[in-house]
């Protein structure tokens, strides 16, 4: 009984640690996004190289990401994670010290890398969490990235207000999430492979079963980020709206989806994540038809708002459906994890093409047709709601830190 209890009280603890780490990752992205501005004056960069460039964060996390599962396997589960979030938190400051094109592509390739294997690692072990607690805490675990990019945004907005030097404040600021990150990661579950595992390949294809679920995210990362990169754009072109009113749009669908994530736990243990992506991909629908339509500010407003609380849930529960689905579940998170970076990557400029072609009318028709898709093929999640025991898988075993 008191193995149980202290085995518990682990879990607990493991929770709380692994949501620090996830805020602690979404913090270096809102420090980050903040200074674009001052990097691309700092690089002398022209919009069109900017934009080149800010495609390299992606690629990066794309090469890399396969590359979580085998690090985690030598290295343990606590201590790959360690590093990694170490690593992607130091690597905040590269972009800021980069004079050049060049030399801003290859900070933005680390930066990206080192982002994306801590990102595979921390919701491995998010999985990990909420398989033995047995009920759903990855949605919460992704509103705590919300909320960390949410301060570091703030912070770096306050930073910029200042004037202050992009690399003085992301060196700061990366002193201080390192120290987070590497403390926090101390309380993380130790997970060990067992003597006869075999490690994993350090490069291979994911899984069928992660394909499907990474296409409901690949809908569900494409509608977000467009509503994130044009929603201002869209009150202000097309409804003609003040540039305040517009910017306000895009702090409320952020603001609506980091809520919703963090109480989206309790409607997923109710209904389970089939029905919540169901339900969710509707409510997107109606937001997007809301946006479509719409003739004042406020209804496209409360149709952003709508796509948000449709959204929000649905990338964590891929993730968490991606960890259940075989035997390999880092392999199966990358694969989910590398298409919706690639969706998060296409989804902007595919917007702006589409609309330089017809009208952002159209565009958000495209993200509307996608949201349909959340409905139409929420059954591939299903793996999310299976039975979850609150005993660790034979093939890891947790460290006992009692003497």
């Amino acid at each position: 009984m008191t193995g149980v209890v202290y085995e518990q009280r682990e879990v607990r603890r493991a929770r709380y640690a692994v949501a620090a780490v996830f805020a602690v990752h979404g913090a270096v992205t809102g420090s980050f996004a903040t200074r674009v501005p001052w990097i691309q004056d700092h690089a002398s960069v022209s919009a069109g190289q900017l934009g080149l460039a800010l495609a390299f964060p992606a690629l990066g996390a794309s090469v890399a990401m396969p590359l979580a599962g085998s690090v985690s396997h030598r290295f343990g589960a606590r201590n790959a994670l360690r590093g990694l979030i170490g690593l992607w938190t130091v690597a905040l400051v590269l972009p800021s010290l980069a004079p050049n094109l060049l030399t801003l592509c290859l900070a933005l390739f680390v930066y990206g890398a080192t982002a994306g294997m801590a990102d595979v690692a921390m919701n491995a072990l998010g999985v990990e969490v909420e398989t033995r607690i047995g009920r759903s805490i990855m949605s919460g675990l992704h509103g705590m990235w919300s909320a960390g990019a949410l301060v570091g945004s703030a912070a770096g907005t306050f930073a910029a207000h200042l004037g202050a030097d992009a690399r003085l404040h992301h060196a700061l600021a990366a002193a201080v999430l390192t120290a987070v990150g590497v403390v926090a990661c101390s309380w993380v579950l130790d997970l060990q492979p067992a003597e006869d595992e075999e490690p994993p390949p350090r490069f291979a294809l994911p899984p069928r079963s992660a394909l499907l679920i990474g296409a409901v995210g690949f809908c569900a990362v494409f509608a977000e980020g467009a509503s994130l990169d044009w929603s201002a754009v869209y009150l202000r072109d097309q409804l003609e709206s003040s540039a305040g009113l517009a910017a306000a749009c895009t702090t409320g669908f952020t603001l609506t989806m980091a809520i919703a994530r963090i109480a989206g736990d309790r409607v997923v243990d109710r209904y389970g994540s089939v029905r919540t992506v169901r339900v969710s991909g509707v409510l997107a629908a109606l937001g997007g038809v809301l946006i479509v339509v719409a003739d004042q500010p406020a209804v496209a407003m409360g149709g952003f708002a709508l796509m948000g609380l449709g959204i929000a849930v649905v990338v964590p529960l891929c993730f968490a459906a991606a960890g259940r689905s075989g035997p390999n579940p880092s392999l199966a998170i990358a694969g989910v994890a590398t298409i919706t970076y690639t969706s998060g990557l296409v989804a902007p400029s595919a917007i702006g093409t589409l609309a330089q072609v017809t009208s952002l009318v159209v565009s958000f028709g495209l993200v509307t047709v996608l949201a349909c898709g959340l409905a139409a093929f929420a059954g591939v999640l299903r793996s999310g709601d299976r039975d979850r025991p609150k005993i660790s898988r034979p093939s890891a075993e947790v460290s006992d830190p009692r003497p």
